[in-house]
C-alpha cells in the first residue's frame, strides 16, 4: 500500500494546503506519494509532470472549498476527467483534482431536446441514454467511448461529423461553474446570474471592455469570424465576444475550449442533435491527394455528414489488416481516398442523398468504382479502416518511441497543397513513417509520427518540424494550429503567432480577469516559455513486448475493474515504464519503493481478465502482462507446490470439497449473521490471509460417477464439467439447489442428446487456475492432458465438446488445437438446441452478466437472445463489465469485486427475481454485491424449456 507519511513531508504551502483540505476530504482520497501520483498524473499526451498532491473529489461543494483554500495559499490546481487529451492540458506538478470514477449525473429533459451532464459522464454513455429518442450530443471525438464530458466541453473536442456546426460551442445551453475563489454560477438560473454579476464587477467590466474593443475594430472582428469558420481550438474562443453581447453568455461560451484555465465545469447542458437512423458510406479512391481534395470541396455543398481523407501512407498502414480490400495493395504511390458518409431520417431520402453525392463528384475520375453501403455491418468495415489508422502507427512503432499526433486545419480550398507540404516536411525532418489523415470536410488534418525523445537529435527534429509547420499553416494558409485537440502546453508558444499581438493580448487579459494569480492550470494556453512544448517530454522506455506498443491513450480505463480503487492498465504500464527508467538511472531506493507499492496497486488488484484488449486501439492485454509478471516472481518453493498440486489435482479437489462442506455445516449451525461475524473477525485477525466468507459461499459437492448416455441419431456431445462445477455446488440461499451439471444434463436429455464424458475427470483441469497465478508450466501440463483425453473421447474432434464454465472454455480455445469444436453453454444452447427444445418464457424479470471470457468470444448478443427466449424481461446492466472476482481473487481481495460491481444494484430493476451468468465464481461475487442469487444460465434454460412434441 502507498505510504501515508508522504502527506507529512510536502513542501511549503502544500503542507498547509493538505492539512486544510484533510478537514473535509477523507485521507483515502488524498494522495501525496511519487508512486500513486505518477500513476494518477499520467494522461494521453506525450508530456510527464508528477503532481505533488492528487485529490479525488466527489461533490461541487468539495471543489468549491478546494479552490478557496488553493486561492488563499496561492497553490495551482489542474482538473482531470478521463485524461484522453493529447496536448498536455491535463498534467501538472502541483495539485491535480481527479474526477474519474464519480461525477456521473445525467438528466434528459424537454423530450430529449436537452441533456444535463456532470463532467465524469463518458460521452458514449450520454449518447446511449439519448438513443431511444433518436438524439445524441453534438460533439463526437474519436475518443468518445472513453472521453468524459468535462474534457469534451473544456477542450471543445470534436470529431468526424460534428464539424463547427454541432460542437460544444454551438450546442451548449448552460453550465454550472466554480471559479478560482470558490464562488459558483449557474448560467441557467436568473438569480445565480444576478448574484454573480453583483459579486464579480471587475470581471464583468473586463469582459464588457474586451467585447466593446473587438466590436470597435472591424478588422479584428472580421479576422475572428473568418478563423472560426473553420475548426479552431488555438487559444481562447474569442468568437464569444463577437457572437454574444450579454456578459454571462460571453462567459458561458468562453468556457468551451478553455481547458480548465478559467473555471471548473461542474455540469453542462447541451442542446441535443438528431441521430438519423439511416446511414450509408462509401470509400472513394483517387489517383492523388489533389483529386481527393477536389472531390471534398465539391462534397462540401452536398448532403454529406462526414468526409475523411487518407493519404497513401495511411492506406498502406492498414492494407495488411484482416478484412481490408485486396486492391489496396495495388494502388499507386500517390493514391488517396476519402471516406464519405451520408445520413437521413428516411430511407428514400438516403437514396436521394447517394444520387446527389455521386453526381457532385462524377467529373473527378476514381481508380475504383464507387459503391455505397447502407448495411451497418458493411459500412462499419469501411470506418474500421479509418479508425485503424492511428493505432496502426502506434502498434508498429519501434519500442521506446512516442506516438505524436498533431492537429492542424487549412481553409478547405488549400487542403490539397497543405497536405502535400505536410508530407514533404515530415520527410525533410526525419519522420518518413508519418501518415496524414483527417476530417477533410472541415480542412482538419492529423499527422502522426513516432520520434524517440530519449535522443536529443529527435527532439531537435521535432522542434524544427513544428516551427516549419506553424510557419506554413499560419503564415502561408492562415489556418489553425489546433482544430480539435486543444492548445495545452503543446501549442501554447504558438498562440500569439497564429492570432497576432492584439488578439493574444485580449486572451491574456481575460485569463487575468478570471484567474488573477494564475492558479487554474497555469502554463496551458497562455505561456511565456517559448520552449514549453519541448520540455517534460514523457519517457517511453521498452518494458515488455506485450505492453511496449501502449500509447497511454486511456481507452482501456472504462472497462477496468480496478479503475476506482487502485490503477488501470494505462497507469500500470506508465508505472512499469517509470520503474525501468529508475533502474537505468540506478535510483535503487525509489525503484524498491515503487516495486513494493506496485505489488498491491498494480499486480494483486489486477483481475487479469483481458477486457482491456477489447477496447485498446492496439489490442494490448495488460492482464497477460500481469500473468507474466507473476510468473517472473514465483519462487522455487511456490513452483514446487504448484507442481505437487498439478500432479495430485484430484486429491486437492477433494480437500477443497471437504473445506466447503465444513464451512456450509458451520453456517447451518451458527446461522448467517454469526457465521459472518466469526469469519470476518478471523479474516481481520489474519491480516486478510484467510479468504472472505459470505452467505453466498457455495456448498462443497461430490459428484457421482458420470456415465455416458445414448441420444437421438446425430445428437451427441462430449460434456466436460469444469473442476469448479465438480466441487462447488449452490449456495445455501440459491433458489435451485441442484449442481450445475445436473441442470446441464437435464437440458441435454430434453434435447435428445447423448452424452460422453472424459475419463479420469478428477484429475482433469484446463490449467486456468495455474496460468492466472503465473505457473505456466503446470498450466500447460494440465491443458495438454485435458486435450489428449478430449481428443480421445470426441473421436479426434468428430463430436463437439461442451464445457459448462465460460472462462475455462475460453482458456481451452486459446490452448487447444482448433480442430476440436469447443463450446460453452450459451453458444452451444443458442446454436444447437434452440430448434430442438420448446421454449416457454417465464413471467420473470431477470438480470444477466456476460463474463469477460464470453465478451472476448463475441457471445454478448447470443447470451441476451438466449435469456430473452427464457424470460419475459431481461436486463444487461449498463456499465458493469468484468465482475472483478477473477477466480479466487474475490475471496482474497474482495474490494476489487466490490469496486468492479459498483452501481450494479442501481442498474437492476426492483422487480428483478434472479441473475444468471456462466461462471460459478463470478456468480458468487455478483450475488454478494447485488443481494440477488446469480446462478448459471443453464438453470434458467432448464426451467423455461421442455422437449419438442
Amino acid at each position: 500500500m502507498p505510504q501515508t507519511d508522504d502527506c507529512n513531508r510536502l513542501p511549503g504551502a502544500y503542507q498547509e494546503f493538505h492539512d486544510r483540505i484533510a478537514a473535509f476530504i477523507p485521507q483515502e482520497r488524498i494522495f501525496c506519494g511519487p508512486f500513486t501520483n505518477l500513476a494518477y498524473g499520467d494522461d494521453a499526451s506525450f508530456y510527464r509532470l508528477v503532481p505533488k498532491i492528487v485529490l479525488k473529489v466527489r461533490t461541487p461543494e468539495e471543489v468549491s472549498r478546494v479552490l478557496a483554500e488553493a486561492s488563499s495559499l496561492k497553490v495551482p490546481v489542474t482538473f482531470r476527467a478521463a485524461g484522453t487529451s493529447l496536448s498536455g492540458q491535463a498534467v501538472t506538478d502541483s495539485v491535480l483534482v481527479y474526477l474519474s470514477g464519480a461525477w456521473k449525473g445525467l438528466h434528459i429533459h424537454d423530450s430529449a431536446g436537452f441533456i444535463s451532464l456532470e463532467p465524469g459522464v463518458i460521452g458514449a454513455e450520454a449518447n446511449f441514454q439519448l438513443a431511444p429518442f433518436n438524439k445524441k450530443i453534438g460533439p463526437d471525438p474519436a475518443s468518445i467511448n472513453a472521453a468524459m464530458i468535462g474534457g469534451i466541453a473544456a477542450n471543445n473536442a470534436s470529431g468526424m461529423c460534428c464539424g463547427t456546426a454541432e460542437n460544444s460551442y454551438k450546442t451548449v445551453e448552460s453550465m454550472k461553474l466554480i471559479f478560482v475563489d470558490g464562488t459558483t454560477l449557474d448560467t441557467a438560473d436568473p438569480r445565480s446570474r444576478d448574484a454573480f454579476l453583483d459579486g464579480h464587477p471587475a470581471l464583468v467590466r473586463e469582459l464588457e471592455a474586451i467585447r466593446d474593443e473587438i466590436a470597435a475594430d472591424p478588422a479584428l472582428t472580421e479576422r475572428i469570424r473568418r478563423k472560426f469558420k473553420i475548426k479552431n481550438t488555438t487559444g481562447y474562443g474569442l468568437n464569444s465576444f463577437v457572437d454574444f453581447q450579454d456578459p454571462i453568455d460571453i462567459l458561458l461560451h468562453l468556457m468551451v475550449g478553455s481547458e480548465g484555465t478559467l473555471a471548473f465545469i461542474s455540469e453542462v447542458t447541451y442542446r441535443t442533435v438528431p441521430e438519423h437512423p439511416h446511414k450509408a458510406s462509401a470509400m472513394l479512391y483517387y489517383k492523388d491527394i489533389f483529386s481527393a481534395c477536389q472531390a471534398t470541396i465539391k462534397l462540401k455543398k452536398g448532403p454529406v455528414s462526414a468526409v475523411e481523407l487518407m493519404d497513401r501512407a495511411s492506406l498502406r498502414s492498414v492494407e495488411d489488416k484482416p478484412g481490408m480490400p485486396g486492391f489496396l495493395k495495388g494502388l499507386g504511390d500517390e493514391a488517396a481516398a476519402i471516406l464519405v458518409e451520408t445520413r437521413a431520417p428516411e430511407k428514400q431520402e438516403l437514396l436521394s442523398n447517394i444520387e446527389a453525392i455521386q453526381a457532385l463528384v462524377a467529373d473527378i475520375p476514381t481508380v475504383h468504382p464507387i459503391t455505397f453501403m447502407d448495411a451497418r455491418e458493411d459500412y462499419e468495415k469501411l470506418w474500421n479502416i479509418r479508425k485503424g489508422l492511428f493505432p496502426s502507427v502506434g502498434g508498429a512503432r519501434t519500442p521506446g518511441t512516442t506516438v505524436v499526433i498533431e492537429d492542424v486545419v487549412f481553409p478547405i480550398e488549400s487542403l490539397a497543397l497543405g497536405t502535400v507540404e505536410l508530407q514533404q516536411l515530415m520527410n525533410k525532418h526525419g519522420f518518413p513513417e508519418g501518415i496524414i489523415f483527417g476530417h477533410a470536410l472541415e480542412g482538419n488534418l492529423h499527422f502522426v509520427f513516432c520520434p524517440d525523445f530519449s535522443k536529443p537529435v529527435m527532439v531537435d527534429n521535432y522542434q524544427a518540424l513544428m516551427e516549419e509547420v506553424a510557419d506554413m499553416v499560419v503564415g502561408k494558409y492562415d489556418g489553425s494550429l489546433k482544430g480539435e485537440h486543444g492548445t495545452g502546453r503543446n501549442m501554447a508558444p504558438f498562440v500569439e503567432m497564429e492570432w497576432g499581438r492584439q488578439a493574444y493580448a485580449a486572451m491574456v487579459r481575460l485569463k487575468k480577469a478570471f484567474d488573477p494569480e494564475n492558479l487554474l492550470n497555469p502554463g496551458v494556453i497562455i505561456n511565456d516559455n517559448p520552449h514549453v512544448y519541448l520540455e517534460n517530454l514523457k519517457p517511453m522506455p521498452a518494458v515488455n513486448e506485450i505492453i511496449d506498443r501502449c500509447i497511454e491513450c486511456g481507452f482501456c480505463e472504462p472497462v477496468c475493474p480496478s479503475r476506482s480503487i487502485t490503477t488501470t492498465p494505462r497507469q500500470r504500464i506508465a508505472l512499469q515504464r517509470n520503474m525501468v527508467r529508475l533502474r537505468h538511472s540506478h535510483d535503487d531506493a525509489l525503484m524498491k519503493r515503487f516495486w513494493e507499492e506496485y505489488a498491491y496497486f498494480g499486480e494483486q488488484t489486477c483481475a487479469a481478465d483481458g477486457l482491456c484488449s477489447t477496447v485498446c486501439p492496439v489490442s494490448i492485454d495488460t492482464g497477460k502482462f500481469t500473468k507474466e509478471l507473476r510468473a517472473s516472481q514465483t519462487t522455487p518453493r511456490a513452483r514446487k507446490i504448484a507442481q505437487w498440486v498439478a500432479d495430485n489435482f484430484g486429491c486437492v479437489l477433494r480437500g477443497m470439497r471437504t473445506g466447503l462442506k465444513a464451512a456450509n455445516a458451520i453456517h447451518g449451525l451458527l446461522g448467517t449473521w454469526l457465521m459472518g461475524q466469526l469469519a470476518g473477525s478471523l479474516r481481520e485477525l489474519s491480516g486478510g490471509r484467510i479468504p472472505l466468507w459470505t452467505k453466498w459461499m457455495p456448498k462443497g459437492i461430490t459428484p457421482p460417477p458420470f456415465k455416458d448416455t445414448a441420444g437421438q441419431p446425430e445428437r451427441e456431445v462430449v460434456y466436460f464439467p469444469s473442476c469448479v462445477v465438480r466441487s462447488m455446488g449452490p449456495a445455501k440461499a440459491d433458489p435451485d439447489q441442484r449442481a450445475v451439471y445436473e441442470a446441464m444434463l437435464s437440458v441435454l436429455r430434453k434435447a435428445g442428446y447423448g452424452v460422453r464424458f472424459p475419463q479420469g475427470l478428477d484429475e482433469l483441469c484446463c490449467g486456468m487456475a495455474f496460468e492466472s497465478k503465473g505457473f505456466f508450466d503446470q498450466a500447460d501440463q494440465k491443458v495438454r492432458a485435458l486435450e489428449a483425453e478430449l481428443r480421445r473421447v470426441s473421436d479426434n474432434g468428430r463430436i463437439p465438446i461442451l464445457c459448462d464454465t465460460s472462462p475455462c472454455l475460453y482458456t481451452m480455445r486459446r490452448k487447444i488445437e482448433p480442430d476440436l469444436t469447443l463450446l460453452e453453454p450459451v453458444e452451444f444452447i443458442h446454436d444447437h438446441l434452440m430448434d430442438k427444445l420448446q421454449f416457454t418464457p417465464l413471467p420473470d424479470s431477470v438480470a444477466i452478466h456476460v463474463t469477460c471470457s464470453s465478451v472476448k468470444m463475441g457471445l454478448t448478443a447470443k447470451f441476451k437472445a438466449l435469456a430473452q427466449a427464457c424470460a419475459s424481461s431481461v436486463t444487461l446492466p449498463r456499465g458493469i463489465n468484468c465482475c472483478g472476482f477473477a477466480g479466487d481473487r474475490g475471496f482474497n481481495f474482495p474490494e476489487l469485486n466490490e469496486a468492479a460491481l459498483d452501481g450494479l444494484n442501481e442498474a437492476l430493476p426492483p422487480e428483478t427475481a434472479g441473475g444468471y451468468s456462466n461462471s460459478r465464481t463470478c456468480e458468487i461475487g455478483l450475488s454478494k454485491n447485488s443481494g440477488i442469487a446469480y446462478q448459471s444460465i443453464v438453470y434458467l434454460v432448464d426451467r423455461a424449456t421442455s422437449p419438442l412434441k
